[in-house]
């Protein structure tokens, strides 16, 4: 395109326009120094919401000046000159106008001046905007005159230039042969606005009758609509990505789809792709390939037209900011952060973790009335432990509403106003996805996350019960209280994690982008992913921490507690009294009840006792005692407490002291109930043994910590027909449990607590399969057939259990850390 060509841009804004002029000039004063004075703005109408403004970045060879933003409603005039120094010939000067928003710097054109000879030239810089079907126009003239731009050169001077010119185009002449000299370095094309201009790319024309495509398939998961196969397999164990090259979609009057072209942060993601090991030129060699479309910004977007381009995307991956559980596609889409533009622009040191000067703040703006009255009844509640902020309407002119919060005419600083809360507020608003979670991330804030059904970004590597705290929307009002209940010390760590996630996965476009790409790069090459501590552990955990050489780590982390298991067949009553214990043990993280009963359906919802764990009912297909060892995907922790639904009378002490012990040793089975193998030299086999001795070889599942690998083991590894075996005899699933962790380890059981006697009190001989006369002949036999397949006996005997430290001292109970023991 000529530098005489008028350049057009046409921008859609559905609520909001402006109009703005630009003038600017460049002069060559006598001592051939190169001087452009951009005049400034007329005609200029804000927004309102006082959220736009303009500037101009002037580019002269490698030099880049860039001028003040033209405030709204101000009408200013510039007159910002800018001295380039000696002109070079054959130097162009460049004008680029940009719109500054809130979220995007939306480009509105390029003008270019050519210097000739003589000093003089000029061009024209004009673009059309659209607003509710109007259209309006603006222009920048630039000129440029003076007198002659470099005298000839003297002799001696111009060979100098000429060898130093011959020195450097031998230098490039060695560097072009490198790069098409065969080598094993690989090269990649770099993706860029600078090398693929919007305005250059090939025009696409839609139709308005062009089909419109149907809803994307939900049904899609990894082995259904993504070709694996494409990717194929390579030493690195990597993904190939491959950007389509650059389209101007339009429609049928000439107009683009998008209003913004191609944003700064959509160009900083293709351009972070291009220059990652996940690039590739070739289409062939790719297994994901990008559109070059942007779609960063739905408010830029005509969504029909947007359609009609991807129309062919039927079953097209979606990385999104605003999922839901209606429209999250588990193990297929991508569930990516809101971008928050003041993470490029403030910098927010890391401050210590702690107690800070507020407990709660809330900084959104623009809140759904509901949300804000709920709040202000807390404030009035808790005195100035809250701070709730709102938009500030009268500040002086000239300061930017997107970097100030006021509350009662008070003005705060945004985002650093964060850094003086422990806990932020991030509540819904129009869209689930919030850049405001960035913005707290930053500033080691832990986030309060109160939006019903909302995808967290990353959620599917990312454990953010180590970073934030999610509410239900209903119990906002219960959220001084419950954020109270949270100790000092894991408030301390949830600061450090909420930072070390925004400087991780949130901090820029690039950070973005390379985090979803190796999360699916982790699906298509699941042996060669990253682990659950490469995701979640900050570098200064991975370093300064002890590995076992074993799977399991030395210590398990405390914070993401254990899965109780229940296994119930028709026992409602003695099921509810027993989650209702279980649900007052700190250390709870989820209650799964597996529903063993084929012939009744689980009592309703509303039934359910009121806990403030998740609670999943599993039902089986078949009634089986192997169905309380199966793998669910439910079970996220590493500690999984297996209990019957007639174990109630364990005190949450008991259990939460037990989850204590398991944690120093979490490859033993650690439990209540203990039994005994004895070999009986009458009869010559081994015999069971329930009565109360000095020895434990076994702890029962009934009420027992383990590790969830043996889940694994125990479905999938079970040595000979030992789980068919116990499915068919309804017995010793739990003598099968300890043989198993017994042969893996070559350790004997802990038994914790004093406690031995575990009958339900108000079951009747109908309700339990453990108090039938055969059903303890047959544990006999299953030690016995248990030891022939494994073809040793692998169970150990020890003499000891595990109390607490102050257990039976003459001590008063409320300085005990676990008081409630309870008896024999």
């Amino acid at each position: 395109m000529s530098p005489s060509q008028p350049w057009r841009h046409f921008l859609l804004l559905l609520v909001i326009y402006y109009l703005i002029q630009l003038d600017g000039f460049l002069l060559l004063d006598g001592s051939n120094n190169l001087k452009v004075v951009v005049m400034g703005a007329r005609g200029l109408h804000g927004d309102p919401a006082g959220e736009t403004d303009a500037y101009v970045k002037v580019s002269y060879g490698f030099t880049i000046k860039k001028t003040p933003h033209i405030k709204e409603n101000d009408n200013p005039d510039w007159n910002h000159s800018f001295d380039f120094g000696k002109v070079v010939p054959g130097y162009k000067m460049q004008f680029d106008v940009y719109d500054k928003d809130v979220f995007f710097d939306d480009w509105l054109g390029r003008c270019v001046v050519p210097i000739s000879n003589n000093g003089t030239g000029s061009c024209d810089l004009k673009w059309l905007m659209q607003a509710a079907g109007l259209s309006m126009c603006a222009s920048v003239k630039y000129s440029a005159r003076g007198p002659a731009l470099i005298p000839r050169m003297k002799t001696k001077h111009r060979m100098y230039y000429i060898a130093l010119f011959s020195v450097v185009l031998l230098g490039l002449i060695a560097t072009g042969m490198f790069q098409f000299w065969p080598h094993s370095i690989e090269s990649s094309t770099d993706w860029s606005v600078d090398r693929h201009s919007v305005h250059d790319a090939p025009l696409v024309h839609l139709s308005a009758s062009d089909p419109i495509p149907e809803r994307g398939d939900l049904s899609c998961r990894m082995h259904t609509c993504f070709d694996v196969y494409r990717c194929g397999y390579n030493p690195k164990n990597r993904i190939k990505v491959y950007i389509h090259p650059l389209r101007r979609y339009v429609d049928d009057l000439g107009a683009p789809i998008s209003s913004t072209g191609l944003s700064r942060e959509y160009n900083e993601l293709l351009s972070a792709i291009s220059d990652s090991d996940f690039y590739t030129d070739d289409i062939n060699r790719a297994c994901l390939l990008i559109p070059s479309i942007d779609v960063l910004n739905q408010n830029s977007l005509r969504i029909r037209e947007t359609a009609q381009a991807l129309a062919q995307l039927p079953r097209a991956l979606l990385a999104g900011g605003g999922f839901s559980t209606w429209t999250y596609r588990q193990g297929y889409d991508v569930s990516i952060p809101v971008y928050s533009p003041l993470s490029a622009e403030v910098d927010l040191p890391e401050k210590q973790p702690g107690p800070r000067k507020y407990f709660i703040l809330s900084s959104q703006i623009a809140l759904h009335m509901e949300y804000r009255t709920e709040l202000e009844t807390l404030k009035a509640e808790n005195g100035e432990a809250m701070l709730i902020l709102d938009k500030c309407t009268n500040l002086s002119e000239g300061v930017s509403s997107v970097r100030k919060r006021c509350c009662k005419g008070q003005v705060f600083d945004y985002p650093q106003i964060l850094q003086e809360s422990t806990f932020c507020v991030v509540l819904r608003g129009v869209r689930l996805g919030q850049a405001a979670l960035s913005d707290v991330l930053q500033a080691g804030c832990v986030p309060v996350i109160l939006a019903d059904s909302y995808i967290l970004p990353f959620s599917e590597v990312l454990d953010w019960k180590r970073a934030a705290v999610v509410i239900p929307e209903d119990n906002l009002s219960e959220m001084y209280s419950i954020l109270k209940s949270i100790p000092a010390r894991q408030v301390e760590e949830m600061q450090r994690q909420a930072r070390w996630f925004w400087e991780a996965y949130f901090r820029s476009m690039k950070n973005i982008v390379m985090t979803t790409l190796q999360i699916i790069n982790d699906r298509i090459y699941p042996y060669a992913a990253r682990s659950y501590e490469e995701w979640n552990d900050p570098p200064s955990v991975k370093w300064a921490s002890v590995n076992s050489p074993l799977f399991l780590p030395l210590i398990p982390p405390r914070a993401p507690g254990f899965t109780a298991v229940v296994l119930t067949y028709d026992r409602i009553e003695s099921l509810f009294r027993v989650i209702t214990e279980i649900s007052k043990v700190p250390s709870l993280s989820k209650l799964l009840v597996v529903w063993n009963n084929q012939n009744k359906d689980p009592p309703e919802e509303s039934q359910w006792p009121k806990i403030t764990v998740p609670l999943k009912v599993v039902r089986t297909t078949e009634n089986k005692l192997s169905n309380r060892f199966f793998p669910y995907d439910e079970i996220e922790t590493e500690a999984v407490l297996a209990i019957d639904d007639d174990i109630i009378m364990l005190t949450s002490d008991e259990l939460q002291f037990g989850y204590e012990v398991w944690r120093e040793f979490p490859d033993r089975l650690v439990g209540y109930p203990g039994r005994l193998h004895l070999w009986d030299h009458e009869m010559g086999k081994w015999k069971y043994e329930s009565e109360w001795t000095n020895e434990v070889s076994m702890v029962l599942t009934g009420a027992a910590f383990y590790h969830k690998y043996f889940n694994y083991l125990y479905t999938y590894k079970m040595p000979g027909d030992i789980k068919n075996w116990v499915d068919a005899h309804m017995n010793c699933e739990d003598i099968a449990m300890n043989f198993l962790v017994a042969n893996v380890t070559g350790k004997a059981p802990i038994k914790v607590t004093p406690r031995k006697k575990f009958k339900c009190p108000e079951c009747t001989a109908i309700d339990g399969l453990s108090l039938d006369q055969t059903h303890m002949v047959e544990r006999s036999e299953c030690i016995n057939k248990f030891a022939t397949v494994f073809g040793t006996m692998p169970l150990k005997v020890v003499e000891h259990r595990a109390d607490p430290v102050l257990y039976k001292d003459d001590f008063p109970e409320k300085l005990k850390s676990f008081p409630n023991i309870g008896s024999l």
